[in-house]
């Protein structure tokens, strides 16, 4: 299925793999790849030498390509990217934070990158800094979100508009049916996390994968916004945060509340209860735990039977 994204990336399918936090380790990247999407490893959770041996094991996996997501707020970031580059990473995404700093830097070294946003304004601004692509990720998305809650339905034709550039849509997308309909809206290819959360190789807590399956429409919530805006499965961890708005709580007190860890705690380690626990809306009508592989393969066909169905319209 060659298209932009694909050519750019130089894989099978328009399908990326979100670098999500305590979940995209080398297996679920590399099983990815390996199906002809493209897997990520997500650094945000790691420290730098945990990253050296994720890529070096996806390396050993996969001789497909593969990238790494990098949060720019991480406190090590500098020592990530040098690492990327002496590994022979070829791809990296750049989340929270000005992809300005990094971009040509990467570049220089024959690195594609694309940068991570939740508005046309930032897209607009990724672009001009020089990203070869941009990831447009709407409100439904699970983990760190928007502050302008606006939903890929709106983002993609919005964004589509301003920019040259490929465009990756992201937030809600778990089926082929909704590859086809962000496509439709003028994406080039689709970005995938929580139906890769719910995989056999996502390094995510088995605990934390069964209480995605178990999910129902309205059971996450986009909260904390006054710190950063993160969306989050309802649990004991939930309710304290909004017992704590009830009452007033000052951003000092939110940050107590939340601490160091949570997210780790929940999604890494399976405390269902004290811990942050990120996921997306389409949770809602993920019902299974299954193979990258076979996930990648039923995305893929139902998006060509979706494709069949849709062309007398």
């Amino acid at each position: 299925m060659p298209n932009k994204i694909t050519e750019l990336f130089e894989i099978e399918y328009p399908i990326v793999q979100a670098g999500m936090v305590w979940a995209s380790g080398w297996r679920l990247a590399s099983a990815v790849s390996n199906a002809g999407g493209l897997g990520v490893l997500g650094a945000g959770s790691m420290y730098p030498e945990v990253l050296r041996e994720h890529i070096h094991k996806c390396q050993q996996a996969t001789t497909k390509p593969f990238g790494v997501n990098v949060p720019m707020l991480y406190p090590d970031v500098d020592k990530l990217m040098a690492i990327i580059v002496e590994l022979g990473v070829k791809i990296v995404f750049t989340s929270a934070g000005n992809p300005k700093k990094w971009t040509s830097f990467l570049q220089d070294k024959g690195i594609t990158v694309v940068h991570v946003v939740s508005s046309v304004k930032f897209a607009q601004k990724a672009e001009e800094a020089g990203v070869n692509a941009i990831v447009a990720e709407g409100f439904e998305a699970g983990g760190h979100n928007g502050r302008d809650e606006t939903t890929t339905l709106t983002l993609i034709p919005a964004v589509k508009e301003k920019i040259k550039i490929p465009l990756i849509a992201a937030g809600g997308i778990a089926t082929g049916r909704g590859i086809l309909a962000t496509m439709i809206l003028g994406a080039d290819g689709v970005q995938v996390g929580s139906r890769f959360v719910a995989s056999q190789e996502a390094s995510s807590h088995d605990l934390f994968k069964q209480k995605i399956i178990e999910a129902k429409e309205g059971d996450t919530h986009l909260t904390l916004k006054e710190l950063a805006p993160v969306r989050l499965l309802k649990n004991k961890f939930y309710e304290d945060v909004q017992q704590t708005y009830a009452q007033g709580a000052s951003i000092e007190e939110l940050k107590n509340i939340l601490g160091k860890g949570r997210a780790k705690r929940g999604m890494f380690e399976g405390d269902m209860e004290e811990g942050e626990l990120e996921i997306g809306q389409v949770s809602s009508i993920i019902n299974d735990i299954k193979p990258a592989a076979t996930i990648v393969a039923d995305l893929m066909s139902e998006f060509n039977l979706a494709k069949k169905e849709t062309a007398g319209l």
